[in-house]
């Protein structure tokens, strides 16, 4: 049923500045500590301040400053440590290849006697020639024999052994994906490249499918394509309405959220994705609108914490995008865009996921928002807005969120793709922010350092490790300490 407009209003006049706008502050949660426009207005602390140094309850946020680290891999507070997962052309598969490179999202899944079966994504693009370690090409998992990307199922035990295996192979620029509630995981192809473009034999930007626990079937793969194709970057599932929502990572003009809505009498579960006709349901696009009822061209217009949006959705004329790319075949007022739409995850009965920024390609700068879709109310709320960062080679404020993972012990937990220095942060659900590592691996050097983005964020089943890669060269990393509950208190 279609959220008009004249709902959204009289709904917005019902419930009063609930549904409308929580605060008058500008630019916000740019350094950690950073409070929302709700925070600030009641004096609870100071945009500055960095944790342990604000006022009141600040001192209780987050676990510390980050300590060097002597191996210079991860920086990590006081009481935590990690371990190596993978890394990769180091670890190897069982079939003895070495791990692929260029680890992006990731899932975790609870296998049997503490086990925990984790699926990577491998964010390569193009043909296999291009990369060192592409996935490799394993008999009957294979979409594409000459791209380059796909993922590996991870199982590592409680006293640190591991095995990998190939999920799904000869896939393109998987990026960041998403789990499903019959618990499989759905990698994302982030392009557009059809048959005959940069070396590939098939067209690609499509969903594939994943099982953790059974490798048969994963065999032959196919794409969802009643899902579109474009540059898909993430996806999660509404376990009750079985709707799929996704994001598009794209630019000339800026991407959209999508939802694919099922046909009728359809049931998820193991295998049933397979099943579907390529124009099986309804793939629509965002369009959103404010209190007043004006139409949102962009996201990035949103600069304060708390903004919300009702939401409408517009079907997608050819999903297949046979001629033209998805993202363009809409006119001007049809749908709201927003600049490198990221990860998603899905808690708290909806969907979070990230604007990584926003520059001269949208009407408002930013460097990154977290937005959250109630599927309920049919609204989209601004969680977390980091204002733009003046100097990302300085360590303290967060720029560029990318992959996010709902966080067992309260908000959302964030792996940055910024400029400069690269963080796992997390983020209150008033949008209070505070670190949880840092990169320390320079894979520049020492005259001109560089780090890269980290990814691929979850917790294990039991909330005890939190699992994170750097991307480049590509390292899977267990991370353990003194998880706490962080404080949220207005």
């Amino acid at each position: 049923m279609s959220f008009t407009r004249r709902e959204f209003t009289r709904q917005s006049a019902l419930t009063g500045a609930g549904i409308a706008l929580t605060g008058t502050v500008g630019a916000l949660a740019t350094a950690p500590g950073a409070l929302a426009a709700d925070d600030a207005r009641h004096g609870h602390g100071h945009e500055d301040d960095g944790p342990g140094k604000g006022h009141g309850h600040d001192k209780e946020l987050g676990y510390g400053p980050l300590l060097p680290d002597p191996k210079g891999i991860l920086a990590l507070p006081a009481g935590f440590s990690y371990r190596i997962v993978t890394h990769s052309g180091v670890t190897r598969l069982e079939s003895g290849e070495p791990t692929p490179s260029n680890h992006d999202g990731t899932a975790a899944f609870e296998g049997p006697r503490g086990v925990t079966l984790l699926v990577n994504n491998h964010e390569l693009s193009g043909t296999r020639a291009r990369w060192e370690y592409p996935v490799p090409l394993t008999e009957g998992l294979v979409y594409d024999s000459v791209a380059a990307g796909g993922c590996t199922v991870v199982e590592t035990r409680r006293d640190g052994r591991t095995a990998e295996w190939v999920g799904i192979a000869g896939t393109s620029t998987n990026c960041a994906g998403g789990s499903t509630p019959w618990g499989t995981w759905l990698t994302c192809e982030e392009t557009e490249d059809k048959a005959g473009k940069n070396g590939l034999l098939k067209d690609h930007g499509y969903v594939f499918e994943v099982d953790p626990y059974d490798r048969r079937a994963n065999r032959d793969p196919r794409p969802v394509k009643a899902f579109g194709r474009y540059a898909h970057e993430a996806v999660v599932i509404d376990p009750k309405r079985g709707h799929a929502y996704l994001t598009e990572d794209a630019s000339g003009p800026n991407g959209l959220l999508y939802r694919w809505v099922p046909p009728h009498g359809f049931k998820h579960g193991r295998g049933q994705l397979r099943t579907l006709a390529d124009d099986a349901g309804v793939l629509q696009a965002a369009k959103c609108f404010d209190r007043k009822g004006v139409f949102v061209d962009d996201l990035s217009r949103a600069t304060e914490i708390g903004t919300v949006y009702g939401v409408d959705w517009t079907d997608v004329p050819d999903r297949d995008a046979k001629t033209v790319s998805v993202r363009k075949q809409f006119t001007e007022g049809q749908v709201t865009r927003a600049r490198k739409l990221e990860g998603m995850w899905w808690g708290d009965g909806g969907a979070y996921f990230v604007s990584s920024y926003a520059r001269g390609e949208s009407p408002v700068a930013h460097d990154g928002q977290v937005w959250f879709y109630d599927p309920k109310r049919r609204t989209m709320t601004l969680k977390v807005l980091l204002g733009v960062n003046p100097a990302p080679s300085v360590d303290g404020a967060f720029d560029g969120p990318d992959n996010i993972t709902v966080s067992p012990y309260g908000g959302i937990v964030i792996s940055e793709d910024g400029d400069g220095v690269q963080h796992l942060f997390g983020a209150t659900d008033s949008g209070r922010t505070y670190p949880i590592a840092r990169n320390d691996l320079n894979i520049g050097t020492e005259d001109d350092p560089s780090y890269s983005e980290m990814t691929g964020v979850t917790f294990s089943p039991d909330g005890k490790t939190l699992f994170a890669s750097i991307q480049t060269p590509g390292i899977m990393l267990a991370i353990t300490g003194p998880w706490k509950r962080q404080p949220d208190k207005r």
